[in-house]
């Protein structure tokens, strides 16, 4: 290697580190030429030379060359050390390229050969080697994030919870202000996969005790509620919630962990919203945030009207919000308000063109989608194509292409509509799937029952693994009124997923519905509740199934906690009807038309108006 000695050293020169000599390129083999760059990669200069100043005195030039370079501590003996570890790598010998890199770590100090290490052991999944070297990083390294964030995730990935207090202590130690603030509320999505999630908010909570007061309480509070959340105890949340609002009224916070709960039907979590909406200023820099999730949650439980001025009042006051103009015009083009919804269009694409990210590129995708519902609703086919070809975006010309076989059927031609979707180029591994429930979907829009259904059962038959596609195809046959294959696919989805709880409550409330066999029904949803508590729907199969059973107080109750927790058409039929047999006709006919408002269209409220010959 005499070659080397004669040659000066290129980890010493910043501007020739990734360049390996010749001579050692032929001894070592160009396919080690990497390997040389990830070595010097490791070794970088601390500080690039300075030119060297023009003067007449060389002594004076000398210092001043001096004081002006920082060379890196790279020595020959630590240069072979790393090479070597680093062969031992590419040729898969791993435990002697970890102890390699590892030993130069613990010499030189050097967080990039601690990481190296670790990366090493990783590969070769050896999570406790790797646990070994980012503990000594950490512990050589005092108050390094790095190693403390590699400690607290190998731990994890080693199911090794109870022991990750520590490193979650340093961790948060480390940050400070907004930065320590940020790492408490990323700690649930830390600790999401961990199977004793008891166990977790044991040490998560014993971890954030320092931080319940001061500053950061509300973040420490939000996080343990949504651990809490993880627990499935939302009573305990909502406490934790409201100790975070109490320690910082405008702190956004508190409030998102309460739009979960309103998302969950949990009562009180809305007033906290309510009162952060009241106090927080919209010029902070989370001003935007807890508006906006408040519209999207009030669209989704279908309180549409609340919804409506939240966003009015967002886009009066902060015009610069293109998602919340999308929104409002989600909105607009649902009660048909097809002029003013143009408009909020026009002024949410200007503000995604003018931001130009990749989020406001999809928001400019929905906003095309939405311009061509408009020119269908008004029946300008031309129009409609032309929003639609605009979209160029590959991830969403699945839906241009659903809406544009939506026109095609809207003009009498199913057949060209349905070979537009199948007939569209697969360009990821899961287009197949979406392009058959793309075309059972546009099946159902237009009430073509069974040949939705013969769709999803060549779904099911391509993807037998998709519970989904199975629960689909079921629910399909029901509308198709063949209701003995309903069942069959139901039974089979239960055997092959028994915690689909979907397929218990469709069951359950298929047999209510028709008031056969009503103890098995009963028995059906009570599993479904079992496994889902908090879903209203489910509870409103609870409620209709006691009160088909002749339970009519017990009935009533249910439904009324269902209503007061997801306003719906068909709870409020359910629960309409109750009141009515009851006696109560002017409570039934209120229930009634708030359902009406709800949704017009839907068939179980339409079919229990016609059954009482009322027009409420």
């Amino acid at each position: 290697m005499s070659t080397l000695r004669s040659t000066p050293t290129p980890l010493l020169d910043c501007q020739r580190s990734d360049t390996m000599p010749p001579s050692l390129q032929r001894r070592v083999g160009h396919a080690m030429v990497a390997t040389w760059m990830a070595v010097s990669s490791m070794a970088a200069c601390a500080q690039t030379s300075a030119p060297t100043p023009r003067t007449a005195d060389p002594v004076k030039a000398s210092e001043a060359v001096s004081d002006s370079v920082s060379n890196s501590g790279l020595d020959a003996p630590l240069f072979y050390q790393l090479l070597i570890g680093e062969l031992h790598a590419r040729t898969g010998d791993a435990g002697a390229a970890y102890s390699l890199i590892l030993d130069a770590a613990r010499n030189q100090r050097d967080p990039l050969l601690y990481r190296r290490a670790v990366d090493i052991a990783l590969q070769a999944r050896s999570g406790e080697s790797a646990l070994s070297a980012a503990r000594a990083w950490s512990r050589d390294l005092p108050g390094s994030p790095d190693a403390d964030r590699f400690v607290l995730q190998i731990l994890l990935a080693l199911n090794r919870v109870a022991e990750t207090g520590p490193a979650l202590t340093s961790l948060l130690a480390s940050g400070d202000g907004v930065s320590r603030d940020e790492t408490i509320n990323a700690i649930p999505q830390t600790y999401a996969r961990v199977s004793d999630k008891a166990l977790a908010l044991q040490v998560v909570q014993g971890t954030l005790n320092p931080y319940l007061q001061g500053p950061h309480a509300p973040a420490a509070w939000t996080t343990v509620g949504r651990m809490e959340l993880a627990v499935e105890q939302p009573e305990a949340a909502l406490t934790s919630a409201r100790k975070g609002h109490a320690a910082n009224p405008q702190s956004p916070f508190p409030a998102m962990l309460a739009l979960e709960l309103v998302e969950r039907g949990q009562r009180g979590a809305e007033d906290i919203v309510r009162d952060h909406l009241r106090v927080a200023s919209p010029a902070g820099p989370f001003g935007s945030q807890v508006p906006l999730a408040y519209a999207r949650i009030l669209l989704d439980l279908q309180r549409t009207a609340e919804a409506a001025r939240q966003l009015e009042s967002l886009t009066t006051n902060q015009p610069e919000l293109a998602d919340a103009w999308l929104l409002q015009a989600t909105i607009q083009v649902q009660e048909n308000k097809l002029d003013a919804a143009s408009k909020s269009l026009q002024n949410h694409m200007r503000l995604a063109r003018e931001a130009g990210d990749e989020r406001s590129a999809r928001g400019l995708t929905q906003a095309y989608l939405l311009m061509a519902q408009i020119a269908e609703k008004q029946n300008d086919i031309q129009a409609a194509n032309a929003w639609l070809d605009r979209i160029e975006n590959a991830d969403d010309i699945m839906a241009a292409q659903m809406r544009r076989a939506s026109l095609l059927a809207r003009q009498g031609q199913m057949t060209e509509a349905r070979a537009l979707l199948r007939n569209h180029p697969e360009r990821r591994p899961d287009d197949a799937r979406l392009k058959l429930v793309a075309e059972a979907q546009l099946l159902r829009d237009f009430k073509q029952w069974q040949e939705a259904y013969l769709v999803y059962k060549e779904a099911v038959r391509q993807f037998p693994d998709q519970t989904d596609l199975l629960y689909d195809q079921a629910m399909m046959a029901e509308k198709a009124d063949n209701l003995a294959e309903m069942e069959v696919l139901l039974r089979q989805l239960i055997a092959a997923k028994p915690d689909f709880h979907h397929a218990y409550n469709a069951l359950g409330y298929s047999l209510a519905d028709r008031n056969v066999r009503l103890p098995e029904a009963k028995e059906l949803i009570e599993k479904a509740v079992a496994l889902a508590p908090g879903d209203a729907y489910i509870q409103d199969s609870l409620g209709w199934v006691e009160f088909r059973m002749g339970n009519v107080p017990r009935a009533l109750s249910i439904l009324q906690a269902a209503y007061g927790k997801r306003p719906d058409a068909e709870i409020a039929a359910h629960l309409g009807e109750v009141h009515w047999v009851l006696g109560q006709r002017e409570q039934a006919l209120k229930i009634w038309r708030e359902g009406l408002l709800l949704a017009n269209d839907n068939e179980t409220l339409l079919n229990t108006l016609k059954r009482f010959q009322v027009q409420p």
